[in-house]
């Protein structure tokens, strides 16, 4: 007897459900006070560590990291050239954005491990060579320390519902976080960050680099669920 290859309607309902139900719980534990907080520094430390590996592949030099509690990060920079500080400062949201699409594509793969591998990879370079804050160094090595328990669970469901959960906040704050950037190039834009440095280096106002960075988290956000999902 044949059997159809083609995705059943329930698998791909279920999986529907699955991810709204993680996602959801995601956005609403990050609205918490102090675990939502530090569960959303996970976004942070990949955004930094775009800012920072831009920088070295322009021949810029990274100076210093900090994560704070607040959720924000501040990464100082010594770049080579005008060009340099252009792709250094559009590095952030957009790393974040494709390290998104990038967990989701591994967790359809089941490469839970190698996801938890590569943030372990964030950890210990951010906190060997750049994180020097208190609040930063506190966090990087709590939060690697649940890595390698995540890595050394004997139960493989824990590892796939632990990954699945943090690539879910990762997901979220990459699209959250750009929406925010967005509304203040919006009505604060010297306050806008990296879209206020980019009007300063390449002349477009912050405006049109906050509806940049929110345009590119949709865009890989939605191919992320489209990949889960297919």
């Amino acid at each position: 007897m044949e059997q159809s290859l083609q995705p059943q309607p329930s698998s791909r309902k279920n999986r529907a459900w699955s991810l709204a139900g993680i996602l959801l719980a995601a956005f609403v534990l990050m609205r918490l006070p102090i675990i939502g907080t530090y569960l959303m520094i996970v976004d942070t430390m990949i955004h930094e560590s775009g800012h920072a590996l831009m920088a070295l592949l322009t021949n810029g030099k990274v100076v210093s990291m900090s994560l704070f509690m607040n959720t924000e990060g501040l990464t100082w920079i010594a770049s080579a050239s005008r060009f340099g500080q252009i792709l250094t400062s559009l590095a952030g949201y957009v790393f974040s954005s494709l390290a998104a699409f990038l967990f989701f594509w591994l967790l359809k793969q089941e490469r839970h491990h190698l996801i938890c591998c590569i943030l372990l990879g964030f950890v210990a370079a951010d906190l060997l060579l750049w994180v020097r804050n208190l609040y930063g160094i506190i966090w990087l090595v709590t939060f690697g320390a649940l890595l390698i328990a995540l890595l050394r669970a004997k139960r493989g469901w824990f590892v796939r519902y632990g990954m699945l959960f943090i690539c879910g906040i990762v997901l979220v704050d990459s699209v959250y976080a750009a929406l925010q950037v967005l509304e203040l190039s919006m009505f604060y834009p010297y306050s806008a960050g990296d879209a206020a440095n980019l009007s300063h280096y390449a002349v477009l106002p912050a405006f049109v680099w906050g509806l940049l960075f929110f345009a590119q988290s949709l865009f890989f956000g939605w191919r992320a669920v489209r990949l889960w999902l297919r």
